[in-house]
């Protein structure tokens, strides 16, 4: 399996964020723990708080992967361009979010990405990533 897992806007502060919302620990850290669980799985990573490169690296990647897990982060609830480059994509995407984003703030409960995409799992910490990645290898 081939997957790829996009983070958008902020969450290269991920250890030092809002710890209380986020955790402690770095992305980095979390997807090397991430590799070792899944050994047999290719995961490739990009971040960028540009909603640009991450339109740009949604359409680089149809083809080539089975699958990506996206966290576009408030991205999520403002942009109609990277809702528009998943439905543009045959690749399943799966929306993921670090914190329940129903418990948070009103603005934050519309998803623009969520009906392009295979499915969406919230509130789970950084195994948000893990339980995607679970339904894609099942």
């Amino acid at each position: 399996m081939n997957i790829l897992i996009i983070n958008g806007p902020n969450l290269n502060l991920l250890g030092r964020r809002e710890p209380d919302i986020y955790g402690n620990k770095t992305f980095t850290e979390y997807l090397e723990d991430l590799r070792k669980q899944f050994p047999d799985e290719h995961i490739d990573y990009f971040q960028s708080n540009y909603e640009g490169d991450i339109i740009e690296r949604l359409h680089k990647a149809d083809g080539i992967y089975n699958g990506i897990i996206l966290n576009a982060a408030a991205y999520t609830h403002t942009s109609v361009a990277i809702a528009d480059a998943i439905a543009g994509i045959s690749i399943p995407v799966i929306e993921v979010h670090i914190s329940n984003i129903f418990k948070r703030e009103s603005f934050r409960h519309q998803s623009f990405i969520a009906p392009h995409c295979k499915g969406s799992i919230s509130g789970f910490g950084l195994d948000s990533y893990r339980l995607a990645l679970l339904s894609f290898i099942h």
